[in-house]
């Protein structure tokens, strides 16, 4: 992760309320902690290619999952060099340091954390720096960069608790499929009961991941066979 060199506590703000507000807005059907996927295909016709390539082609599956694993791997390690603070005060600046793309997966890590005491503090802070009689460019800054920090964390608490109530359901789904006798007559009736989406897309790469990891190959391809197929039927 590559540390601000800006010393200017004005220009710091900035460049953190940029790295804050540039985000994307967290949602439930693009939450993706690993950050590894990328954003969905939401061209119908770009969608689709992708899915006839990954179908067709075994070397971009293969190509795929490797970059996937790569990428898991690298972002791992880097992950685990961060220090996770001990009171909200220090968790409030620990946020602002963090790469935009690495905001959802500290959210979902320290969902234990943004709790009330946390977000207490917070708007604690904002009224401090928003009654306060006199503002320097300073006070002005911090004031925008909490502000923009308090709305990504609270959509991104509600994402991630959605997000979860999915993975749930996305955990029977798969267990459905997997217990099927007939899989595809199984994805037709998810298909109907709009249960084939990306929280059922992400777990079944996420099996896939560790199958690899594993050296359970067996078990890899039947999960990647069965990844195409859903691919097939995902709308969302």
């Amino acid at each position: 992760m590559a540390a601000l060199s800006i010393t200017s506590a004005s220009a710091i703000g900035r460049t953190r309320l940029k790295r804050i507000t540039s985000r994307p807005r967290i949602s439930c059907v693009s939450w993706d902690p690993e950050g590894i996927l990328g954003p969905p295909q939401t061209g119908h016709i770009a969608r689709r290619e992708f899915q006839r390539r990954l179908e067709k082609d075994a070397d971009a599956r293969e190509a795929f999952q490797r970059q996937i694993r790569e990428e898991q791997e690298r972002r791992r390690a880097v992950r685990q060099a961060r220090v996770v603070p001990d009171t909200s005060a220090e968790l409030i600046e620990f946020f602002l340091d963090t790469e935009a793309q690495e905001i959802e997966f500290e959210i979902a890590r320290l969902r234990h954390r943004l709790n009330q005491e946390f977000f207490s503090h917070l708007k604690f802070e904002l009224g401090q720096l928003r009654f306060a009689v006199s503002k320097t460019e300073k006070m002005e800054d911090r004031l925008f960069e909490l502000e923009a920090l308090q709305k990504a964390l609270q959509e991104g608490t509600e994402a991630y608790d959605k997000m979860q109530t999915d993975l749930v359901k996305a955990k029977e789904s798969l267990t459905k499929i997997l217990t099927s006798k007939d899989v595809k007559a199984t994805l037709l009736e998810m298909v109907e009961q709009n249960k084939i989406n990306r929280s059922l897309l992400m777990l079944l790469d996420e099996n896939i991941a560790n199958a690899h990891q594993g050296d359970e190959k067996l078990a890899a391809a039947f999960m990647e066979k069965l990844r195409t197929a859903v691919l097939k039927y995902m709308t969302v």
